[in-house]
């Protein structure tokens, strides 16, 4: 009875993280949607195996699906970790910020959960469960996010600010979410047996989720929506034409009763294939429709899949079993990115991800995270077909061709577009569900009895107790860092500097990353300003100690963000700008430092212009003129059309006398943006300079050298 109880409390913490991953979010928190949604997860899967460890411990028995996939899934999660404790930035690829998507601890947790739903969820009674659980949760889904359209002031919950703010994530992911729940309610229609009022509620939430995919208009939905309906249509069409063959009954056509089962022309899979073909086939017509009517702009930008894979190349030309660690393909995109970004308006974008959540984290787990993707990926596909042909001639388990169509549509999101934590961890989680039914359903199953051996008793009650510990521990853990979060945003808005610098240091006391100590130091540059403008001779003696501790605080947080992740060019390029703002206020040697900040930033990413710029304007401070133009001719280099370098060589130029000069790259500059009429006023400037006369001595005087 215990037993039962504890199953049925595991079965229930589970459930209500798969169910409620695409509603979750903290309201009025301060918190972004995506990030609040790891606490749900954490804290689910934490109590979902408490619950299942007390439960094993009372019946003395461990029952788990045997699946090659699982076994493959283990394989990704072992490489990412060897791969994070050889990246030399562990502490960056274990966790991130904030469980972030490609960390390892992320893809642990994804595997766990898909592990702990081939485990709890593997009769079909529980899949229908959840099935009917994601159908609810879907369709809340989309009705509030429907409203939230038209009603944003309404809707947003301190939380979701513009129209394009979701539950699920971006703009597009939202779209593929719709996509996704269409497909989930055709499937329903299509393979199981529900009423006539059923079938017809159904079918308009499917058109609900088409008009939302409309809004959002991104093709890779209707590319993923249009094919899995044509073939869930043809799939269909073959099961009826078999069973009737088998039968003796009359041709499809005649639509008669068989066997107490009406056999129907999948109509509202042909509408949906027709559909999503349309708005695909006419995007700039009927596509924009829509979203033109409800003044959407869709502004998401990402590196292409071509660009994504020349980063990748990169990566594993330097590092080819590993790769550079999980979470870096920020500092891989600066590393490796192509140098014809610059001639795009994204030339100083630092993308943390690439075309695709898979793509990204394949570039940053080197040539053994590839293989192991790629392992995962055969079997699953092998695994899926066999039991899609396996439904053809036996017509059984509908559960897990759902399952497995629905988390098949999900991972090709995944590797099509950077889908963020909830499909993701959808995917996983659908996988689970259909690996703990093929399972079960073939008999493939492991059961380890430890009651009645004294060895196996004691040492499995010793795993599970650290398992309840672990999962216990690292839930506190993710729990301080999620309050960390809140106090690092409140930082940033906070009302004066006392605020923010209490917000920051609360932050960093719950958990030290470099994007907190960056925070830090800028804020305590701004305490450090708001001292030195008032004059050295107008503060205090205590005015004057609180300004050297400012000075410390700003440069001891730039440092210690550099000593927590020495790879990535943002803390140097920090380093070196607070330098430079500090040389204004007199700070001795503050160019120099400066431009060694600059430099070491400008290694890391050696195709950024901007970068070069700001080596050329330190060294042209520092009176080295002949560096400063090299630096800048090196920035032109990188980008031919970057007016700051244009207009800092001219003033250069013009500064040595040479109006010419000067003036050709001012006019090259305007060129570029005609329109500007800052560059217009220069260039005349420099077409019409003042006429400066040499004033005359006068009479009985000498002139003075």
């Amino acid at each position: 009875m215990k037993t039962n109880i504890f199953d049925r409390l595991s079965f229930l913490s589970l459930f209500f993280v798969v169910v409620l991953l695409p509603l979750f979010f903290l309201p009025f928190a301060n918190i972004p949607v995506e990030t609040s949604k790891g606490l749900l997860l954490v804290a689910g899967l934490a109590l979902c195996i408490v619950f299942w460890t007390i439960s094993r411990l009372i019946d003395g028995k461990i029952v788990f699906p045997k699946s090659w996939l699982l076994l493959a899934g283990f394989g990704i999660v072992l490489v990412f970790f060897i791969s994070a404790l050889f990246a030399g930035v562990s502490q960056v690829s274990l966790f991130g910020t904030m469980l972030d998507v490609g960390s390892f601890w992320f893809i642990f947790s994804a595997f766990i959960l898909m592990l702990m739903s081939a485990v709890i969820f593997q009769t079909g009674q529980r899949a229908k469960i959840v099935l009917l659980g994601t159908i609810l949760s879907s369709t809340i889904v989309l009705i509030f996010q429907s409203t939230h359209l038209f009603f944003p002031e309404v809707t947003t919950l301190g939380v979701l600010a513009s129209v394009t703010e979701n539950l699920i994530g971006s703009w597009n992911a939202l779209g593929l979410f719709a996509g996704f729940s269409g497909l989930l309610f055709l499937l329903v229609i299509e393979f199981f047996p529900i009423s006539v009022a059923a079938k017809i509620i159904l079918s308009i939430f499917i058109m609900l989720s088409i008009l939302l995919a409309a809004a959002v208009n991104f093709p890779l939905v209707w590319i993923l929506l249009g094919v899995s309906s044509l073939i869930i249509f043809i799939y269909k069409i073959s099961l009826i034409l078999q069973r009737r063959r088998e039968e003796g009954v009359r041709p499809l056509a005649d639509r008669l009763e068989e066997g107490g089962e009406k056999k129907h022309f999948p109509f509202v899979t042909f509408v949906v294939a027709i559909l999503s073909l349309l708005f695909f086939m006419s995007a700039g017509f009927i596509g924009d429709f829509i979203p033109s009517r409800l003044s959407i702009a869709n502004t998401e930008v990402s590196p292409s899949l071509k660009a994504t894979m020349s980063v990748t190349k990169g990566v594993l030309a330097e590092n080819p079993v590993l790769g550079l660690g999980p979470n870096r393909f920020a500092e891989a995109w600066s590393m490796y990115r192509p140098v014809v970004i610059n001639n795009t308006q994204f030339w100083n974008v630092s993308f943390a991800s690439g075309s695709g959540l898979l793509p990204t984290l394949a570039a940053t787990s080197g040539g053994l995270g590839i293989l192991a993707f790629l392992v995962f990926f055969i079997l699953f596909l092998i695994i899926g077909a066999k039991s899609l042909f396996y439904n053809i001639t036996q017509g059984v388990n509908f559960e897990m061709i759902v399952f497995f169509v629905l988390s098949l549509y999900l991972f090709i999101a995944s590797f099509f577009y950077f889908t963020g934590a909830v499909i993701f961890l959808l995917s996983f989680a659908f996988t689970g569900v259909f690996i703990g039914l093929a399972a079960v359903n073939s008999g493939h199953e492991v059961s380890i009895s430890f009651l009645n051996d004294h060895r196996k008793s004691f040492f499995s009650i010793v795993v599970l107790i650290i398992l309840v510990i672990f999962s216990t521990a690292a839930s506190f853990k993710y729990i301080e860092r999620l309050v960390s979060i809140r106090y690092f945003f409140k930082s940033l808005a906070a009302p004066s500097i006392e605020d923010a610098e209490f917000a920051i240091g609360k932050a960093l006391a719950l958990y030290r990353n470099d994007l907190y100590l960056r925070t830090y130091a800028q804020i305590y540059l701004l305490k450090f300003n708001s001292l030195a403008n008032q004059g050295k001779a107008n503060l205090s003696d205590e005015d004057k100690a609180l300004l050297q501790a400012s000075l410390d605080q700003v440069i001891r947080g730039a440092q210690t963000a550099i000593a927590y992740d020495p790879k990535n060019y943002f803390n140097f390029q920090t380093l070196g700008s607070i330098y430079e703002t500090l040389a204004a206020s007199g700070i001795k040697d503050a160019y120099g430092k400066a431009l060694e900040a600059y430099q070491t930033a400008s290694t890391l990413n050696s195709n950024n212009p901007g970068l070069k710029l700001a080596l050329a304007g330190v060294s042209n401070a520092l009176g080295n003129v002949k560096e400063a133009k090299d630096y800048a001719a090196a920035s032109l280099d990188l980008k031919p059309d970057y007016i700051e370098a244009l207009i800092f060589l001219s003033q250069i130029a013009k500064n040595e006398g040479n109006n010419a000069v000067a003036l050709s790259y001012a006019t090259k500059a305007l060129s570029i943006a005609p329109a500007n009429s800052e560059l217009i006023k220069y260039v005349d400037s420099l077409k019409n300079p003042p006429n400066i006369t040499t004033p005359q001595t006068p009479a009985g005087t000498t002139k003075k050298p």
